[in-house]
This record gives C-alpha cells, sequence and structure tokens, in this order.
C-alpha cells in the first residue's frame, strides 16, 4: 500500500503549491531563467530558487530612491549552506571566505541552524559560487524552502563523551536521509563531468511513507506544505534549542555511552504573525521513544504525516505544529505509529537541560587537544576599525587549517587544536582586537540578533545594526543595578518569523512597527518555556527606561540564584506591567 498523494484533483492549489507541483521537481521555471541576461528572477522562480539554497533580496534601504528615479531595485542573492551538526571543513571555510569578497558583500554570517549564509551575490555569479561551493565538498542544497531544512546538534567536540558523537553522526544521517532526490540541483548548477555527485542513502519502499513517485518517493512532486527543521541533542545540552524544532531527538545511551535510541520531541516551531492570533511559537511535545535501528523510518513516517495531512491552503497555518496542535499528540503520535508500522515505545526519563550553555573560550577536548570558542557578534564575520575578525580567522585558517562547529548561537568553534598552537592564535586574535570570550559580559555570550533590514524582505523593523547599540544599553542599566555577574539571554528580531528565537529568550524583542519592538519576557533559562508579551509596542529610546522597574523589582524580589526568566514567570505579566506603571506615575 502506498501513501495517499498530498495533491488532491479535487482542491484548487494555491499559487505557492502550484509552482512546486508544475515545477518538474525544482526545475523550471528556474532552468529557463538562470541563463538569462537578466538582474533578477521572477516570482515563480524564487519559489524555486528557494530549494536550491538561495534567496533572492534586494538593499531596501535604496529601495524608494530607486523607484524615484525609475530604476529597478538592487537585486541580489542571499547563498546558504547546508552543514549537519555544524561541521565546516577548513578547506570549505576557506573557500567560503573567499567567494565572500569575490562574489559577495565581504561578509559570512553564522546563522542559529549552525549554518553560513554568503549575502550580496549577484545572479550572473550564482552558477560560478555554488560549484565552487560543491567542488568543496560544500553544498546549498534544500537550505530553503518547503523541505527538511539544516539538521542541527550541540557542536562541542567532546571527544570522549560518546553522547556527543552520537548526536553528530546521526545529523549527518538524517540530513542525507531526508534530502531530495531530485537531481535539478546538478543539472542546474553543476557540470557533473567535473564534479563528484554525492550518493545518497537507498530509500526502503515503505508502505504509507513513501508515495508512487519515480523521483521523489518521499516528498512527491509537491514537497512539503512549510519548512521544516529538525535537531538532534543529548540529555544535559540544550544548545540547539531542542523544543523549537519540528523534530528533536534526544540521544538516550547505556552506561557505556552505547547507543540504545532517541526520545522524539514534536511540533515545534517560533513563526507567527503579528495581529493574526492563530499562529503562534509553539513548543514541541514528548512523542516517544524508538531504537536506533527504528530512528530513520519513525522520522520519515512524522514527515510524511506532515506531508500528507498539513494545511497546504493556508501557508501561516502549515508548519506541523498547528497540525500537531489541531490533532493533538495522542492522535498525531497514533497516526505516525500507522504510518511507521510500528509502536514508539514510552519516553525515557531525563533531566531537565541546563540554562543557556555556550562553549567559548579554551576548553579540553577529551582527546589531549583544545577547542577554542569564538563569540560572533550576531554571526557576522567581517573586518571593522576596531577589530579585524575576518583576517583574524583567515590567518589561522591558513596557518592550522583547523576544523570549525558552527553554533546554534551564531558563534564558532575551532576544533582539534594542537595545545602548542594555543599561544599563537591566541596572538592573532589579541593582535587584530578579536576580544576573547573572558573579554566579554555573560549578556554579550548568549545575545543574538536576526540580519532584518537592509537585505531581509520580511523584516518590519531593524535588528542587527541597532542590537549592539541596544544590548549595551540594556547592559549599561544590567550592571548598574549590580547584576554584572548573572546571566540574561537578549535575543531581537526585525519581524515576528522568530529567526534568532526571541520566544525563547529571557528578554525578547520583536520588530512590530518600524523603529516599535513587542518585549517578551519570562522564558525558561534552559529553553522549555516560551516567552510572553510584557508590552506590546516600545520604542528603542523608551526601552531602558521601562525595564529599569522592571530590573529592580528582580533585583529586591529574586530568590538566591533565581534567573530573570523563571522571576519573571513566578511574579506573573501583571505585577511586572504594575511594577512599570508605579515607576512611570512617580515620574
Amino acid at each position: 500500500m502506498t501513501a495517499v498523494p498530498p495533491t488532491d484533483p479535487q482542491v484548487r492549489l494555491p499559487r505557492s503549491e502550484a509552482v512546486k507541483v508544475a515545477s518538474d521537481y525544482l526545475r523550471e521555471p528556474l532552468a529557463t531563467e538562470a541563463v538569462q541576461p537578466t538582474s533578477h528572477f521572477s516570482e515563480p522562480a524564487v519559489q524555486i530558487l528557494k530549494f536550491h539554497g538561495s534567496y533572492q533580496q534586494d538593499d531596501r534601504d535604496k529601495r524608494q530612491e530607486l523607484r524615484q528615479q525609475g530604476l529597478e531595485r538592487e537585486f541580489s542573492m542571499m547563498l546558504r549552506t547546508r552543514q549537519p551538526g555544524g561541521q565546516v571543513p577548513a578547506l570549505l571555510y576557506r573557500t567560503l571566505a573567499a567567494l565572500a569578497d569575490r562574489y559577495g558583500n565581504g561578509t559570512l554570517r553564522v546563522t542559529t541552524r549552525q549554518t553560513f549564509q554568503m549575502h550580496g551575490v549577484l545572479k550572473g555569479h550564482l552558477p560560478t559560487v555554488i560549484q565552487e561551493i560543491v567542488r568543496q565538498m560544500g553544498t546549498t542544497l534544500a537550505t530553503c524552502g518547503d523541505i527538511n531544512r539544516n539538521v542541527m546538534a550541540p557542536p562541542a567536540p567532546f571527544r570522549n563523551r560518546p553522547a556527543y558523537r552520537h548526536a553528530q553522526e546521526y545529523a549527518r544521517r538524517l540530513s542525507d536521509l531526508l534530502l531530495p532526490r531530485t537531481r535539478s540541483y546538478y543539472e542546474l548548477w553543476i557540470d557533473d563531468q567535473e564534479v563528484e555527485i554525492p550518493v545518497l542513502p537507498e530509500l526502503q519502499r515503505l508502505p504509507k511513507i513513501h508515495l508512487d513517485d519515480p523521483v521523489e518517493p518521499l516528498y512527491g512532486n509537491q514537497y512539503l506544505p512549510r519548512k521544516f527543521k529538525c535537531a538532534i541533542t543529548v540529555p544535559d545540552d540544550n544548545s540547539v534549542d531542542i523544543y523549537s524544532q519540528d523534530i528533536g531527538l534526544i540521544v538516550v545511551t547505556d552506561a557505556k555511552g552505547n547507543l540504545q535510541g532517541f526520545n522524539i520531541l514534536v511540533g515545534g516551531g517560533m513563526g507567527r504573525t503579528h495581529n493574526k492570533e492563530e499562529t503562534f511559537p509553539l513548543l514541541a511535545q514528548p512523542l516517544g521513544f524508538a531504537p536506533a535501528a527504528a530512528i530513520e523510518t519513525v522520522i520519515q513516517a512524522i514527515l510524511a504525516v506532515q506531508r500528507d495531512h498539513g494545511n497546504r491552503q493556508d501557508r501561516r497555518q502549515a508548519r506541523m505544529k498547528y497540525l500537531v496542535h489541531t490533532w493533538g499528540i495522542r492522535k498525531f503520535r497514533q497516526v505516525v505509529q500507522d504510518y511507521a508500522g510500528q509502536k514508539l515505545k514510552p519516553w525515557h526519563k531525563i533531566p531537565p537541560f541546563p540554562a543557556g550553555l555556550n562553549y567559548l573560550g579554551w576548553q579540553p577536548q577529551g582527546d589531549g587537544k583544545l577547542f577554542l570558542g569564538l563569540s560572533i557578534a550576531n554571526g557576522r564575520i567581517r573586518d571593522t576599525a576596531t577589530c579585524q575578525l575576518k583576517t583574524a580567522l583567515r590567518l589561522i585558517n591558513e596557518q592550522f587549517a583547523l576544523p570549525i562547529q558552527l553554533c546554534p548561537t551564531q558563534d564558532l568553534i575551532f576544533t582539534d587544536i594542537d595545545p602548542a598552537w594555543r599561544s599563537k592564535i591566541t596572538n592573532i586574535l589579541q593582535t587584530h582586537g578579536v576580544p576573547l570570550p573572558d573579554d566579554l559580559s555573560p549578556l554579550t555570550q548568549l545575545a543574538m540578533a536576526c540580519p532584518a533590514l537592509p537585505t531581509c524582505g520580511l523584516a518590519i523593523t531593524e535588528s542587527e545594526r541597532v542590537f549592539p547599540d541596544v544590548l549595551r544599553e540594556v547592559e549599561t542599566l544590567w550592571g548598574e543595578l549590580g547584576l554584572h555577574d548573572t546571566p540574561l539571554i537578549v535575543r531581537m528580531t526585525g519581524c515576528p518569523n522568530g529567526c534568532a528565537r526571541p520566544y525563547l529568550a529571557e528578554l525578547g524583542l520583536v520588530g512590530s512597527l518600524p523603529g516599535q519592538y513587542q518585549v517578551w519576557v519570562g522564558a525558561s533559562p534552559n529553553g522549555d518555556r516560551l516567552a510572553q508579551v510584557l508590552w506590546e509596542k516600545m520604542p528603542l529610546d523608551g526601552l531602558t527606561q521601562a525595564l529599569k522597574p522592571i530590573f529592580t523589582f528582580y533585583k529586591q524580589e529574586r530568590y538566591s540564584g533565581e534567573r530573570f526568566g523563571d522571576f519573571c514567570q513566578r511574579v506573573g505579566l501583571p505585577r511586572l506591567q504594575q511594577q512599570a506603571l508605579a515607576s512611570t506615575a512617580a515620574l
């Protein structure tokens, strides 16, 4: 028995779905337009381009001026790489940095999903850039679009801790398992005679999971209703924000470190839309446990359930979290078991995750070598007048050829460092003004912001460009109240889609209008509780004044060791708002 195809001929497809069906497995109209001497792609081609790992953007700072001059927008492409578990070979990093200089805007950006983004690539340069990435064993395939995205895993390279090795191994395995099978990516961008195309694992023809489709037995010609995100972690590390994922796996081992299987979470997601109450962030819920031998079947079954039952008529309701929410976890579990042809086992009890992990600074790997975690402000690798980060990383790459681990916190780890190299690497960083982790405050170490303006087409207002000043002001206030050594997770986005996961921050700022932000507070510092809206609209120039009575209340009334997010949850929004109003009235 094969699964019911996701396309119902009796139901008229929305435009976004019809474009996928008509694309001939992600080929057209992209293939035709890719060779045309134009500066940009049409909207249908842009939708297919995403599956190939690129978003079309333009400089929004220049839109009005160009429009007034009767000129077209200043278009360029953002490319995103696929790095399962955040692993980046030294040669691939060197290639990406060189391509960014030659064809991009000169910067690379570490994303919150452990990948690289390259901005500013012109349409005519796309084939060259993608070819070079693939030649160095990289790829941009399926890093965007309605498909499984990059599979995350804890970045810490603890060689003596088996659970971390299992997480990295299965991040790679599941990434390969859930890649599309169409050859359109290689046909459009790569010369098959020059580049070795990766061989993907064979898919067993499992009843109900796989479609009767000769090209895409898992996805079909319509692919998924929306994007799909997976992560794997270990029981004492939630650096990947496991509850924010469509599928979250938690490694379960025996006392000797042998892999037993995985606890499975489903239905997480951050995206929402302002003034659309039917959209909201959700935490993933426990689905059950699957032995290691069955996990690939179960993962495909979960994806197939979303493929066949996810909402294709309304993209705002198309993420799997809404299907889980609407059905309830019991029905969802039953349908997954029906697809997989096996029952899930009970969830293995694990302790709560620790709060706010990062892996900055020098640490032992457990095999005699060291790793070094570097804080990358907002993930942006570039040179400035005071900090030549990009140059320092290039020199370290050239002299030591160290592998890299990208972090879910937009940071970067150099791995496999011989202890004899430590002083030389430290000297390179210090000479180029790169701050070492000990030089950074707890707030800076945990902070994140999305790119937003001027490139993101969804941004309502600023994020990355204003975040350093915002963070500095919040940190100054925090310090004036004597809270210097207390961590605080601060995250900012220019729109409600939640790319920097602000709804899992102790203090989250979400763009609502130009220059205005929702203020969210109260998420758990260990990532298992969502924040709530404290203020709907807050201008940046009034933020610290509004926060001062809240922070003061926290300092005066917190329990010993109580984090700000836990305090806000305990006292509740009404009391926090009352404190702010009382302070305003007293002025």
